[in-house]
């Protein structure tokens, strides 16, 4: 028996959240039918995690539904599965940074209108996080997305606890001759900070990943790297970025390739 992946969706009040990531796993049986796969929720709704790792048996890897390293990856996920003492359990990267997730942000962005061209420029609109490697792991992503854009920049913005501000950015690249400028919706799920973020887009708004081929193809790679990893470990970034990389440059900077 193969241990049971369980994704670990944040939770939110949002109607439509709960049916996206089923819809998400639903993607990723397909992919891997004999595999025991179940959602848990952080907070707000049901199962939470601790109910859906009560009723796992043997040994289970927690795949996060979560963009980049932050409290929940580094404290609560690690606590949970220390909790979960009848399992054999380890806890998997978030799903960011990584290309399949960029190609996911593409096609979401094609999806919603954007086209290629003089003076355009994406706001790449994530939840945000005091971490610093939270940030870190979204400028990544900024850059990665500005390469598979073609070069065009890519502003990582936020809608909590970071700045800068989806409207800031946005207001920064237009004084930057920016005038075809879209946002990117940084989220698994829809939920209050999507829709608030995608009511900031003077242009195109894409929609959250939700249950895009590509992040069922990465949650099961997570799954399979963190077979690999000690037992409950907090997970390290796939990909750390280089000291002279471009996210050096401040906040507002925009990410080109």
């Amino acid at each position: 028996m193969r241990p049971t992946l369980v994704a670990v969706a944040h939770g939110s009040r949002d109607p439509r959240a709960l049916p996206a990531a089923s819809a998400l796993l639903d993607r990723i049986r397909e992919l891997r039918p004999r595999l025991d796969v179940r959602l848990g929720h952080i907070e707000l709704n049901r199962p939470l995690l601790g109910e859906a790792l009560r009723e796992a048996t043997g040994a289970a890897v927690l795949v996060p539904l979560l963009l980049g390293r932050g409290h929940h990856v580094k404290r609560d996920l690690p606590a949970a599965a220390a909790r979960a003492t009848h399992l054999d359990t380890r806890v998997a990267a978030p799903l960011g940074p990584h290309p399949l997730l960029v190609e996911a942000l593409y096609e979401r962005l094609l999806e919603a209108g954007w086209v290629p061209g003089a003076g355009t420029a994406v706001v790449l609109a994530a939840a945000g996080s005091r971490d610093p490697e939270a940030a870190a792991d979204t400028r990544r992503t900024a850059v990665l997305l500005s390469e598979r854009l073609g070069g065009a920049p890519v502003v990582p913005a936020y809608a909590s606890a970071a700045v800068p501000t989806v409207p800031d950015a946005v207001r920064a690249l237009a004084a930057r001759g920016h005038h075809r400028i879209a946002v990117a919706s940084y989220f698994t799920a829809p939920g209050r900070f999507a829709a608030q973020c995608a009511a900031s887009a003077p242009g195109p708004a894409s929609a959250p990943l939700g249950d895009h081929p590509a992040l069922a193809r990465l949650v099961l790679r997570r799954y399979d790297e963190a077979l690999a990893r000690q037992r409950t470990s907090p997970p390290s970034p796939p990909s750390p970025p280089s000291p002279l990389s471009p996210l050096s440059a401040t906040a507002l900077e925009p990410a080109t390739a």
